[in-house]
């Protein structure tokens, strides 16, 4: 992640959800809603069983610091509703001053949810509890899987649930079977791999709502991402504190509502700024992007103080071209990727996962600065022996 050249190449295939999960063989609930597991401990039993190359993005972590518009208040994500195969669950907090209703415009407000910081969303003022707080409810809702990771922030109408707060309710309670904290977390990889943690990027979020809002209202968008660009900056600060292995700066998707241009105007000086304080304070910073990412390969390498990106997907998926980004590239950032999740790993044999993996390293791996990886997410079937021969490949083929 260094650009610096190891023993062989590494080897750290994007499992960093479903395949973990399904390893546990718990529902899937378990381990989004329950805690138990908690995901970074699933995806670290994950590492150990393939023997790969752990990569840890988004070890656990909560800054004293964290609040939403400057009041602590306390998350609660109930259960609404159950089926066989679903749990619905419904976000809300308790505002600790009943007088605060007269500050809501037609019995709604809209505020920064802490549990979701990608988004905002609209809370509903709900009953009164016997503390006289007022329950402010989200109008959207959390869908919990069995067999898949959860969809957050669903309309309530599209799960078929009523726009008015509910009357009854059950509370949900996480597993405190488990040291839920960054360094748990770091003791339990031990050498098996590297964990970082994440923060985000000034930008459009990848609702279409704030394309809309760029083009209506560019002035008050800047502004809006030069405050959420300071936020990211002191939140940064703390976060290097922890002296983690490595900073991810994740933003999945990011150029598609953000190409080059727009992306010059909101976030680049945020980038440079986020990468530049790593920098100085001794800890690598990485961008996972999936999507088009060529233009953003070009921005990192040539403009700021990024250490590594990934996962450099192929079209049509993405327009990364591994070869090529590594001849103009290579020399100034760390590349990870790239194999297609579906058409290798999911639906090819272990021998078209050792021919990509092959041309892979082929493709980058000359004087290191790379780790053999996946495009965005191998999805939950993705046949175990394919894993184990893409590890296999780069431990045997790709020694330096």
């Amino acid at each position: 992640m260094a650009g610096r050249q190891p023993d062989y190449v590494p080897v750290a295939p994007d499992t960093s959800n479903m395949i973990p999960c399904r390893l546990t063989g718990k529902p899937f609930w378990e381990i989004y809603l329950y805690n138990n597991p908690p995901l970074w401990r699933a995806y670290i039993d994950a590492v150990k069983h393939f023997g790969f190359d752990g990569w840890l993005p988004d070890a656990p972590v909560r800054l004293e610091q964290e609040n939403t518009g400057g009041e602590q208040i306390e998350w609660h994500n109930p259960i609404v509703k159950k089926t066989a195969d679903r749990i619905y669950t419904r976000p809300y907090y308790e505002s600790p001053c009943p007088n605060r209703q007269d500050s809501f415009s037609d019995r709604k407000k809209t505020f920064y949810c802490a549990s979701h910081p990608h988004t905002s969303r609209r809370g509903f003022l709900g009953a009164t509890d016997q503390k006289d707080n007022r329950m402010i409810w989200l109008d959207t809702c959390n869908v919990y899987y069995s067999d898949n990771p959860p969809t957050w922030g669903l309309p309530l109408e599209k799960a078929g649930l009523p726009p008015e707060a509910p009357t009854e309710w059950e509370e949900v309670t996480p597993s405190r079977n488990y040291d839920n904290t960054f360094q748990a977390a770091r003791d339990y990889m031990g050498e098996d791999g590297v964990v970082g943690v994440s923060v985000g990027l000034a930008g459009l979020s990848l609702q279409p709502e704030s394309v809309y809002e760029f083009y209506d209202y560019p002035e008050k968008v800047i502004q809006k991402c030069e405050e959420q660009g300071r936020q990211i900056i002191a939140r940064l600060k703390q976060l290097i504190k922890l002296k983690p292995d490595f900073i991810l700066i994740g933003i999945s998707g990011f150029m598609i509502n953000n190409p080059e241009p727009i992306f010059r105007k909101l976030s680049l000086t945020n980038l440079k700024e986020i990468t530049k304080t790593c920098r100085d304070a001794g800890v690598l910073s990485q961008i996972h992007c999936c999507g088009p990412e060529y233009a953003l390969v070009k921005m990192s390498a040539q403009e700021t103080d990024l250490n590594s990106i990934n996962p450099l997907e192929i079209p049509p998926m993405g327009d990364c071209n591994l070869a090529k980004i590594k001849r103009e590239f290579g020399k100034k950032i760390s590349l990870m990727g790239n194999l297609h999740t579906t058409e290798v790993m999911l639906r090819g044999k272990p021998e078209d996962v050792e021919r990509a993996a092959k041309k892979a390293i082929d493709d980058a791996g000359a004087g290191g600065g790379f780790i053999l990886s996946t495009g965005d997410q191998c999805g939950r079937d993705t046949p175990d022996e394919n894993i184990f021969r893409m590890k296999e490949t780069a431990r045997k083929y790709g020694k330096y």
